[in-house]
Order: C-alpha cells, then structure tokens, then sequence
C-alpha cells in the first residue's frame, strides 16, 4: 500500500486542503468536516461557498501555485473536474438522440499538475467513461442517504481500502423509459419526471447551504469525502507518528 505523506499543518492546526472546480462546496464540506482547513477554486462565483474561495481557473489556479512552490501550504487536493465528456449520461442517452455538444476533457492535463505537485490527491467523477482509475466507487447506500449518486475517485500518491457496497433498497424515485416507479432514493439532477425538489435533494444529500438546483445538482454528498479525508488522515497521522 502506498503511504500517504506527513501531515502539513497550519497556525489553525489543520491540514490544509486544496478543492478545485469546488462548486457550492459539496466535497469541501465533506473533507471540513473530517479535519482539513479547505480553499476552494471555481471558475464562476460561489457565494454559497462556506469556506475560503478563490475565482480562477483551476487547471491556471493549480499550475500558478506549483510555480510559486505556494502549493507547499496545502497537504492534499481535491479535484471534481467538469463530467460532461465522460459521464454515463453524456456519452449514453444525450449521444445517442443527438443531444448536447462538444465537451473538453480536463482530466489528464489535471493528473499531469497533479503528479507535478508532489501532492497527495483525489480525483472525483461519476460512473461513466471518464479516464480516471477507479481506485474507490462510493455510493449513498453506503451512508444511509437518499440518492445513490455512485461515484469514481482515483488516488494520487495514497490508497485505502474499498468499502462494501451494500444492495440498494429499491428504485431511485421517477420516471424512467416512461414508466414511473417509487422508490427510497431521489433523483438529484434534472427536473421534472418524478425528480427530487430543491428541499428533497438537500435532505437526501445532507447539504443545507445551497438551495440553488444547479449547485446541488452538481454536488457529491459531504459524507463521501468526509469518509475519504478521515482516511487519509488516519494513514499519514501514523506515517508521521
């Protein structure tokens, strides 16, 4: 198993977490939570965004902070790059009528800077034909939520085990093909055809700070990379110890 590396602390006594391409701060509140002190970084203003921001570019953000040797402040990063050329959605149902458009793939410019600042970090997508090594896939199930929401993260510079994904109890709530069928779940994206409410998504994903549906719909459940960031944190606290 590859070791994570010693623990960067700060004046706050919390390691300091890079979150690129943060959104509203669903992955940054997850790693908060589980003891990190979070910079998010986005493209567009968040002023939903609970904890330090910065606007910019991330792939820019990134590189800068490598040239300026300023990445040293932080211990690990988080990235959630835009899904849109590789998730099961795009690729599958839109590519097949002929919907949507062109998308960039960000994910192995990203990687590059990534390996390039010795860092520590994880790489965040959806299920789907991204190029990102499925080192961990966790899913709502696995923390008693209301979506599935299964995600793919790959790890750079660390691993840790993979959880037991327990059977789904049922349906994800909506229509589907035409035919509707209930469910414990809630669809979190989209609206329209039985898909969750503002209100639902946010209960279902344990976020209560947005209530904008762009941001939650894009958002991956805080429970995910608070999980994630307690274990990386239990395996550097001993390789430091």
């Amino acid at each position: 198993m590859t070791q994570p590396t010693p623990i960067r602390r700060v004046a706050s006594h919390r390691p300091r977490l890079l979150d690129l391409f943060s959104c509203a701060g669903g992955a940054g509140t997850g790693y908060q939570r589980a003891g990190f002190e979070v910079t998010g970084v986005d493209i567009v203003d968040r002023p939903n965004y609970p904890y330090r921001f910065v606007r910019a570019d991330a792939l820019e953000h990134l590189a800068a902070l490598i040239a300026s040797r300023e990445i040293d402040q932080y211990a690990a990063v988080h990235a959630s790059p835009p899904c849109q050329a590789g998730c099961a959605l795009t690729v599958g149902t839109n590519a097949s009528r002929g919907w949507g458009r062109t998308h960039v793939q960000l994910i192995p410019e990203l990687r590059h800077l990534l390996d390039a600042s010795g860092l520590p970090y994880v790489i965040e997508q959806p299920n789907g034909r991204a190029p990102v090594r499925a080192d961990l896939r966790l899913c709502g199930e696995m923390f008693g939520l209301g979506v599935l929401r299964h995600r793919t993260f790959e790890l750079g510079g660390w691993t840790t085990e993979q959880p037991a994904h327990p059977k789904h109890r049922g349906y994800v709530r909506g229509y589907r093909h035409g035919v509707y069928r209930d469910g414990p779940y809630v669809a979190a994206y989209g609206a329209g055809g039985g898909k969750a409410t503002v209100a639902e998504m946010q209960a279902a994903m344990g976020i209560t700070w947005t209530d904008v549906r762009e941001e939650l719909t894009e958002a991956i459940p805080p429970a995910y990379t608070q999980w994630i960031g307690a274990a990386w944190l239990d395996q550097a606290q001993e390789v430091a110890a």
